[in-house]
């Protein structure tokens, strides 16, 4: 039983987990690809050929991994643009958790720290006068 001092030497499950399971996926990658490009005749040779399924899945398998890849990607791009409001909606701008700018003037002694004014968004008009105002820009 351990106690509570004691330190526990040794790596992490989840190290040794990513460490094992990198080191798997370069070998199995290894033994695809020489799957693949070995001639039939040097499988058959060592008696491993009648083993592995044939020489289509060598190339069908990656097609249809980045198939499968790039039509669940265009599906979530699609998705987002589905679920987006237009750029002209007002639901872009203002939503249910919007908070308007409140004038803050807090009573005050003298020599007194000023508090922090509570949080707001900022209107749209106020960042495109910041950003685009030559006049503010000076």
């Amino acid at each position: 039983m351990l106690r509570l001092n004691q330190e526990v030497h040794g790596p992490k499950t989840s190290e040794v987990y990513g460490f094992v399971g990198s080191i798997s996926i370069v070998v199995a990658t290894v033994i695809f690809l020489i799957w693949g490009y070995v001639p039939d005749k040097f499988l058959e040779s060592i008696g491993i050929y009648y083993y592995y399924p044939s020489k289509y899945w060598a190339m069908a398998m990656p097609m249809y991994s980045m198939v499968t890849l790039l039509v669940a990607l265009v599906f979530y791009i699609g998705l987002n643009f589905m679920s987006t409001s237009k750029p002209t909606s007002l639901n872009t701008l203002f939503d249910d958790y919007s908070r308007e700018d409140v004038n803050f003037l807090p009573l005050m002694k003298n020599g007194e720290d000023r508090p922090i004014d509570p949080i707001s968004d900022i209107d749209i008009t106020r960042i495109n006068d910041l950003m685009f105002d030559s006049n503010l820009a000076k």
